[in-house]
């Protein structure tokens, strides 16, 4: 690899930090910490590292000669081997006469073998943040290379408040009891409910064209060419099966038959593998069922895509669908699903809950509306008859524009809107 190259890179990148405009975004990073930046691609990871770059300016604890910016997706770094990524330094040390830059590594699970060299910053006790857009880069084997010295954090596409901030939207306290801030609210949701939260498209005049190219991306870069997928049919038809069966459980059996009923053949172990390739993308997200068997919980599961954009490529009038989604997005926020650790689950069992949350005691129902009697009875009726059996947990129905209290059998349910419970603290 030319370091000349290297610099040129380093040198383009500096000039970069203080001409991007950023909104800004929560977070909060250690400065004695290494991080690792994990989620599905465009959902904001290289933002983030030029947010912090930005405030080490703006503190006065930085120039822009301090910051070692890579990104790994820059074509002219395409040939680089992760014996060669010394040079990085190298060739920064060339530049400026410092021994330890500021080191932002961009995308670096494109460089197979990275993590030998991420763990000798860290050795080295230099301030490393890096990103990526593939989980397994934060698989076991490469956790115990690295050591634990860096601190995993979930990026994800913009919230809904995040969302309302970006078009200079503040909300106070009352805002709710204000008739021309809520119909300001209500006409951004909808936006944003079918749209989703991808920054890069909240200005773009065709967001449809956006969010298929970037679906595309994550599909041919992120899946196929990554894994060496020789049949890229089955994941798009996979992808629209996933997108239908949204709001249902569904087994690897099911799919199978699915895929099958087209003319393709697939196995249990490669339809596994695929839906795999999709989670370590973060294109899609898992949950199992509260009470089901451990086997079970990794083999029935309801899946959710990551953004209700993407999802909605696949749908026509899929509101039902999107609104289950859009609710799932949000937990899957506030508690993530690990290797380690389930804290999400739906619960099917005699009575089916949309979500269970067991360490807050929380049960969520979600329905367009409740107004209908059919409907009222399943879903109040159901959530009721949990709430019965479950004493310690409390019920929530998040609805399109139904708020009020429901009491009965002397268990009070809330039932709220989803623009705001989804702007609820």
């Amino acid at each position: 690899m030319d370091k000349q190259i290297i610099k040129t890179v380093i040198a383009e990148k500096q000039q970069q930090i203080g001409k991007t405009k950023l909104l800004q975004r929560a977070g909060h990073f250690d400065e004695h910490s290494c991080y690792v930046l994990v989620g599905i691609r465009r959902s904001g990871k290289s933002y983030t590292l030029y947010q912090d770059m930005q405030a080490k300016l703006s503190a006065g604890k930085a120039t822009h000669e301090d910051f070692l910016y890579i990104n790994f997706e820059d074509e002219r770094l395409a040939s680089i081997k992760s014996e060669e990524l010394g040079l990085l330094l190298d060739a920064y040390c060339e530049m400026y006469d410092q021994k330890h830059p500021l080191i932002y590594l961009d995308e670096i699970q494109n460089i197979a073998g990275w993590e030998k060299f991420a763990r000798r910053l860290a050795e080295e006790k230099r301030q490393v943040m890096i990103t990526g857009s593939n989980a397994k880069m934060l698989s076991r084997e490469i956790a115990s290379t690295l050591g634990g010295s860096y601190i995993q954090c979930n990026i994800y596409p913009f919230s809904f408040e995040e969302y309302l901030n970006y078009y200079g939207i503040q909300l106070d306290k009352n805002w709710t009891f204000q008739p021309d801030i809520r119909l300001t609210v209500l006409r951004h949701f909808n936006e944003y409910f079918y749209r989703g939260g991808f920054a890069e498209s909240f200005d773009k005049t065709d967001k449809r064209e956006w969010l298929t190219s970037l679906y595309q991306k994550i599909l041919m870069g992120d899946i196929v060419e990554r894994n060496k997928i020789r049949n890229p049919r089955i994941f798009r038809l996979l992808a629209r099966k996933l997108a239908d069966s949204v709001m249902q459980p569904t087994t690897l059996k099911r799919l199978e038959h699915i895929i099958k009923s087209t003319g393709d053949s697939i196995s249990p172990t490669v339809l596994k593998d695929y839906l795999d390739y999709m989670e370590d993308a973060y294109l899609i997200f898992s949950i199992p069922n509260l009470v089901s068997p451990l086997t079970e919980q990794q083999t029935i599961v309801k899946r959710y895509f990551a953004d209700n954009g993407i999802l909605n490529l696949f749908l026509t009038g899929g509101e039902t669908k999107l609104l289950e989604n859009i609710v799932a997005i949000h937990l899957n926020k506030l508690y993530p699903n690990t290797a380690e650790e389930l804290r999400l689950f739906y619960y099917n069992k005699g009575v089916e809950i949309d979500f269970c949350i067991p360490e807050v005691n929380k049960a969520i129902q979600v329905s367009n509306s409740i107004d209908d009697l059919d409907t009222y009875e399943r879903e109040v009726g159901g959530l009721i008859k949990f709430l019965k059996a479950y004493k310690q947990y409390q019920g929530t129905i998040i609805t399109w524009d139904t708020e009020r209290q429901i009491t009965e059998d002397g268990i009070t349910i809330e039932a709220i809107p989803v623009w705001k419970w989804l702007l609820q603290k």
